[in-house]
């Protein structure tokens, strides 16, 4: 659809700020590209060896030559292909991202060392599965002498990244589009041209979970308690009891610790509201959240972040009680076979899914946050549950386990289909408001951009001017 995508753009938000530039500066050079010059006795000043050249320089920042293959290699290591990317495109995208982290510091938008770090964290770990866990081979895959001086490269890119991230998310975040607008770029669209939209389902489903005995969950919370003594008391390491008993995959080996931001929700409200309530060194109480019983401490506070760490137990399900939620939920079943109660009051009436009971059991869509699952982009779990079902039909009692062993019982209906069909504006209004929204703002990343290459200072290096960019980054006109 040449109205609501552009190649270049589509592009950039597919791999502009992932994990793929390895260059940072924050010095203006002269704008003749020197030759760096290796001194190699104090007698011979004669020799020199060029190191890098300098592909560009956009304000602040500079583009090294070997920029672009790094780039393209570190494209490939996360899983992604160059292959019909030209070097030329390629490289008008790196220019772009130092446009946007130029401006990001002019205008004093912030990100903090601790979210780059995270960052570094979490993409070193990943990129050590593909390495099966060898850092050695990391290093060398990266053509780094040691750890420390990968990561502190890694955090100059994240950090140049994010804020160019920051800085097209600034440029964007008060564009919103009239059903006016919505209307017009819907109609300029050539009816030949209107796009596709596939099958799409809404599912309902009724949700039954055993139920934990009064007598476990109070041997869970007396646990919690003496493990509180314990540290209180008796100096017990409240880490080394995390690590030894915590029911927190996430979090136990590390002795349960998490850092939470105050204005960046992450852990559930009930933890949070725990946590921010601690002064430091103290221990909670047991509470209680979906994920079973916590007790917490507060290690440390650094401005709007919370050192904490935690312990989870989860109660235990008996077998008669995983039972008898499968023969609540066969009843179910059977009563709304027979015409007895609909499906949609039966969710309200006995589900145990508090997030959609109270909507006659229907799921919501975690990516467009409305009731349609185009069947193309459903979760491959919940197409396999569904895909053989008539409009109406019930599935048999399905059981599921989570990772942490936890165990449900649910049946699914699909409630309604429409299958794939072109565009209709009354119909798939949703749909093109997002298009329209995403052309807007498309259109204003684009006058942005024009804009402030006319007002940056920007050098392009000889060998790079023959390249057709689609930004005026030569500024010649």
């Amino acid at each position: 659809m040449k109205y609501t995508i552009n190649l270049k753009l589509l592009i950039t938000l597919c791999i502009a700020f992932s994990f793929v530039s390895f260059s940072f500066a924050q010095e203006i050079i002269e704008e003749e590209v020197k030759e760096a010059e290796k001194k190699v006795d104090s007698v011979d000043l004669t020799k020199a060896l060029k190191v890098d050249g300098v592909a560009a320089v956009v304000g602040d920042f500079i583009v090294l030559e070997s920029d672009l293959q790094k780039e393209k290699d570190q494209i490939k290591a996360a899983g992604g292909s160059v292959e019909g990317i030209e070097d030329c495109e390629l490289f008008g995208l790196m220019l772009e991202r130092k446009l946007y982290a130029h401006h990001a510091i002019q205008d004093s938008i912030p990100v903090s060392d601790s979210e780059i770090r995270k960052n570094v964290d979490y993409q070193i770990q990943q990129f050590l599965q593909q390495t099966n866990g060898s850092m050695d081979r990391l290093l060398e895959f990266y053509k780094k002498d040691d750890e420390q001086s990968f990561r502190d490269e890694m955090f100059e890119i994240n950090k140049s990244n994010l804020l160019a991230q920051r800085m097209q998310a600034k440029i964007v975040e008060e564009i919103e589009i009239t059903p006016e607008e919505v209307r017009t770029f819907f109609n300029n669209i050539p009816e030949d041209e209107r796009p596709t939209f596939g099958t799409e389902l809404k599912v309902a489903q009724i949700i039954a979970e055993p139920k934990v005995s009064a007598a476990e969950n109070q041997r869970v919370i007396d646990r919690l308690k003496q493990f509180k003594a314990d540290i209180i008391e008796r100096g017990a390491s409240f880490r080394s009891k995390a690590v030894l008993y915590s029911q927190d995959p996430g979090s136990a080996s590390k002795g349960g610790k998490y850092t939470l931001n105050r204005k960046q929700p992450r852990m559930v409200k009930e933890f949070r509201q725990v946590a921010f309530a601690l002064q430091v060194g103290e221990v909670s109480e047991p509470f209680k959240t979906d994920f079973g019983y916590h007790i917490i401490t507060l290690e440390k506070i650094r401005g709007q972040e919370y050192d904490v760490a935690h312990i989870l137990l989860t109660p235990k399900v008996s077998t008669e009680a995983v039972l008898e939620a499968k023969e609540r939920l066969e009843n179910v079943r059977k009563r709304i076979v027979d015409g007895d109660i609909s499906f949609a009051d039966a969710a309200r009436e006995v589900s145990d899914e508090k997030e959609t009971k109270n909507d006659g059991g229907q799921l919501i869509n975690p990516t467009t946050q409305d009731y349609n699952f185009e069947l193309t982009r459903m979760d491959p779990e919940l197409y396999a549950q569904i895909q053989n079902l008539k409009d109406g039909e019930l599935s048999l009692v399905l059981k599921e386990e989570d990772r942490t062993g936890k165990v449900k019982f649910k049946i699914l209906t699909v409630t309604d289909r429409i299958d794939e069909h072109k565009a209709d504006y009354a119909r798939d209004f949703l749909k093109i408001k997002d298009l329209a929204l995403e052309e807007k703002k498309i259109k204003a990343i684009e006058k942005w951009q024009q804009e402030k290459i006319i007002d940056t200072y920007i050098k392009i290096s000889k060998e790079h001017r023959n390249c057709d960019f689609s930004s005026n980054w030569l500024k010649n006109n």
